[in-house]
């Protein structure tokens, strides 16, 4: 069987051309899905831009503003003071005991009672001392009657020599012999003080003004000169001193002001230190420091003349030591610290504006600050809500630029609380 082969050629090309066809066709659909991924992308991307476009061009809405209170920052003077607890004491205290052994027969002071120097306190039986007293001035006489005879007897002894009618011994002896009584009077003399003495002491007055205790004896009470026990007991009010300490570190500022004969004010408060009870003068410092508590004692006087201070009182004592003058002054409520640094919010056109500061004396709620300058407004309230360049409201305000009615921190902030 003859098989013709001449339309085998020609099936082969068709068959080729039908398979580049189809591969061209798959080529075309491949780039068309590429093209619409694209479009889809750029379109996609389009989108997300106008949005952002849009977005933007919407207002943010602004934080709300904080309300706060202010205090205006200002020139004056304040004081470096130092604190210390004090003690009231006396300047005086005389513990009256008995010197002889007695009756008391008589009390003239009342309990608490204010007596002068030289007032009459208590009497003491005195019979026996006048007794010996009298005896004593007996024998004195006798014996000054004594060495006037033995004097007479000189003159005439040494008038006698003086012819030659006696020896010199006898005058010589003489003369001894008015040496021995003018030791004898000498004698009776001290006896007549010493019992005159005694007698006194029956008599107590009051060795000084203040004012008497309690009343520790009573008339018919015997009292003996070797006891211990205490009669009566004599403070000193007016003046009265208060005793109290200052650091061994601040010791060198006291001494120079004292050096310069300042004197130097001492203020005298309650035990809340709220209330003054007295104003003073520093008197002197204690001659060496205590080496147990780094400090030395110091004793300021007081007049004391409405009796506010009272013997052994435990005070609160500020020691007004120098006085900065011109210095600026916000109130210590308006600084605030992060970590080591101090600082304050100075509001200028209703925004708070954190500045550095460094904080100096405090006294009366003021405080010296440097770093900025008075007739700053610092922010004196809503510290946990503001912060840097943080939109604030002012009640009471009274212009566009921040000021505010004038605040606690005035002209003068060296005065106590």
């Amino acid at each position: 069987m003859t098989v013709d082969t001449s339309e085998q050629p020609h099936i082969d090309r068709n068959h080729q051309l039908s398979a580049h066809g189809s591969e061209a066709h798959r080529r075309k659909v491949v780039w068309v899905v590429i093209w619409i991924l694209l479009v889809l992308v750029v379109v996609l991307a389009v989108v997300l831009i106008w949005r952002h476009l849009a977005a933007a061009k919407k207002v943010a809405p602004a934080p709300p503003k904080i309300t706060i209170t202010t205090a205006t920052a200002a020139k004056g003077d304040i004081g470096v003071y130092l604190d210390a607890i004090g003690t009231v004491t006396p300047v005086y205290t005389a513990s009256i005991t008995s010197q002889v052994n007695g009756l008391v027969v008589a009390v003239h002071f009342k309990e608490g009672q204010l007596v002068s120097k030289g007032d009459p306190l208590i009497d003491i039986d005195s019979r026996t001392y006048r007794a010996t007293l009298l005896q004593a001035q007996g024998l004195l006489e006798r014996d000054e009657n004594l060495l006037a005879q033995a004097k007479m007897d000189l003159e005439r002894y040494r008038a006698a020599l003086a012819r030659n009618a006696i020896a010199k011994q006898i005058v010589d002896d003489e003369e001894k012999l008015v040496l021995q009584d003018q030791g004898t009077v000498k004698n009776d003399q001290g006896a007549v003080q010493y019992d005159q003495v005694q007698v006194d002491y029956c008599h107590i007055t009051a060795p000084i003004a203040g004012r008497v205790g309690l009343r520790l004896v009573d008339p018919g009470n015997v009292v003996q000169s070797s006891g211990t026990a205490t009669l009566a007991v004599i403070t000193q009010l007016t003046p009265i001193t208060v005793i109290f300490t200052i650091p061994e570190d601040s010791l060198g500022p006291v001494e120079a002001q004292l050096r310069k004969k300042a004197k130097l004010t001492v203020d005298a408060f309650d035990r809340t230190a709220q209330t003054k009870i007295a104003s003073g003068k520093l008197l002197t410092l204690d001659n060496q420091i205590d080496t147990t508590t780094g400090t030395v004692k110091a004793r300021a006087v007081f007049d004391n003349k409405n009796d506010a201070l009272f013997p052994n009182q435990f005070v609160n004592t500020r020691l007004l030591v120098n006085t900065l003058q011109g210095v600026t002054l916000v109130p210590a409520s308006a600084i605030q610290q992060n970590g080591q640094a101090s600082f304050v919010y100075v509001i200028q056109n209703n925004i708070a504006h954190m500045r550095v500061i460094k904080p100096g004396v405090t006294d009366g709620g003021l405080t010296q600050v440097d770093g900025i300058n008075a007739g700053d407004v610092v922010a004196n309230s809503s510290f946990d809500k503001l912060q840097e360049n943080a939109a604030v409201v002012v009640p009471n305000q009274v212009s566009n630029k921040g000021s505010t009615k004038p605040a606690a921190a005035g002209a003068n902030g060296s005065s106590a609380p």
